[in-house]
C-alpha cells in the first residue's frame, strides 16, 4: 500500500474514534475522603468485571467501581470506618457488612463495610444485582487489602446489658 494510502487509511479510522469513544459513558462518582488509602488502589486495581450478571463500567472518580447498564452497582472505597450501629450487620465470607435498607422500597440497599480500615460502601439496586453477589465478588479483596480493625458484628443479645440505676 503507497505511503498516501496508508496515510488516508490512519486518518479514516482516527476520525472514527471519537465516535466509538461516545457510545461507552462514565459513571459520574465523588471519591470517598480516604480514596487515596493504598488499600484501595489494590482493591479497585482488581475489581471484577462482571458482579451479578453485571458489566463493569469506568467511573470518572478514585477508588470507585460501577457495575450494570444502567447501573445496577455503585462501590466506593476509602470511608471513615463506621462505628457501632444499629443497623443490621451480617457476615458474609469473612467480611462484615452493615446493612442500610432504608430504600428497600425504592429496591436499594447500601452495604458498608464494618471493621475494615478504611471503609468500603456499596449502593445497589437489589431487582438487578444480589447482595450475596457483591459480598461474594468483592469479599476476598476486603479480606486481602483492606486491614481489620478487630471490631466484628455482635447482635443485641451479645451486648452486655446496662447496669440498672441505683436509687
Amino acid at each position: 500500500m503507497p505511503r498516501s494510502s496508508r496515510l488516508l487509511a490512519l486518518l479514516a479510522a482516527a476520525a472514527l474514534l471519537p465516535g466509538l469513544a461516545a457510545c461507552s459513558t462514565t459513571v459520574a462518582m465523588q471519591p470517598a475522603k480516604n480514596a487515596n488509602d493504598p488499600a484501595c488502589a489494590e482493591i479497585t486495581s482488581r475489581l471484577p468485571q462482571t458482579i451479578s450478571g453485571q458489566n463493569r463500567r469506568w467511573t470518572d472518580a478514585q477508588s470507585t467501581g460501577a457495575w450494570g447498564d444502567p447501573t445496577a452497582i455503585l462501590m466506593t472505597c476509602g470511608l471513615e470506618t463506621p462505628g457501632p450501629s444499629t443497623l443490621p450487620c451480617r457476615p458474609f465470607n469473612g467480611v462484615d457488612w452493615l446493612v442500610d435498607e432504608s430504600q428497600a422500597a425504592d429496591n436499594r440497599y447500601t452495604l458498608t463495610t464494618f471493621g475494615r480500615s478504611p471503609a468500603v460502601q456499596v449502593y445497589l439496586d437489589y431487582k438487578e444485582a444480589s447482595s450475596a453477589d457483591v459480598a461474594q465478588a468483592l469479599g476476598p479483596l476486603i479480606s486481602q487489602y483492606l486491614p481489620s480493625t478487630g471490631a466484628v458484628c455482635t447482635s443485641a443479645s451479645d451486648a452486655t446489658p446496662s447496669p440498672s440505676p441505683t436509687p
